[in-house]
């Protein structure tokens, strides 16, 4: 069980709660993914096993062992654009145990179909994070799971780093709601 656990570290100066159902919002361009990236890398160093259930198949590998995520001991439910199937993924591997972290990303799925899910399958994934002690991320453009999530992150772009006419990075701001407040704390996204 996860339960004993410290919360995990996102390397930003905000720290993602276990058992419970965490939304990591932003819009494209934001610093969103760098952070997800960065939350993965953290349970894989930290010898724990990952899931990434990926709605529409945007998850690079390459990307992920730049980021230093330990790809052996992260399992990619690719799910082809079917938000059906990806719940049931992900309710089924965040019951499961055996995962520090469960990530759902629906990013890029649109908003009329996220709406025609119901609110109580956001509550049955909060109750199986809460059970099985796993962290539970879902990760979109805009608030999905509401009052279902412990701590909701919001990430939004601040300026692009150039360095001549090379793209150097993106400085973000981050801003946390719930558990403990409000935080605001700015980061830079490097690209490699």
């Amino acid at each position: 069980s996860n339960h004993g656990l410290a919360p995990i570290s996102t390397g930003i100066g905000i720290n993602f709660p276990r058992a419970a159902l965490t939304e990591l919002t932003g819009e494209v361009s934001s610093g969103r993914p760098a952070v997800m990236l960065s939350l993965l890398r953290q349970v894989t160093e930290q010898k724990e096993f990952c899931v990434l259930v990926d709605v529409q198949d945007t998850f690079d590998p390459f990307s992920g062992a730049a980021a230093g995520i330990d790809l052996s001991r992260l399992l990619w439910v690719r799910c082809g654009g079917n938000v059906g199937h990806a719940l049931k993924a992900t309710d089924l591997l965040v019951r499961a145990g055996g995962f520090g972290m469960v990530v759902l990303d629906v990013s890029g799925v649109s908003s009329a179909t996220m709406r025609r899910i119901p609110i109580a399958s956001w509550f049955r994934l909060r109750h199986g994070a809460e059970q099985s002690g796993a962290a539970l991320l879902v990760t979109s453009e805009r608030i999905e799971a509401g009052s279902c999530a412990r701590l909701r992150l919001s990430v939004r772009r601040k300026e692009i780093l150039w360095s001549a006419k090379l793209l150097r990075g993106i400085r973000s701001i981050a801003g946390r709601t719930k558990w403990g407040g409000r935080t605001d704390v700015c980061f830079d996204s490097r690209s490699r």
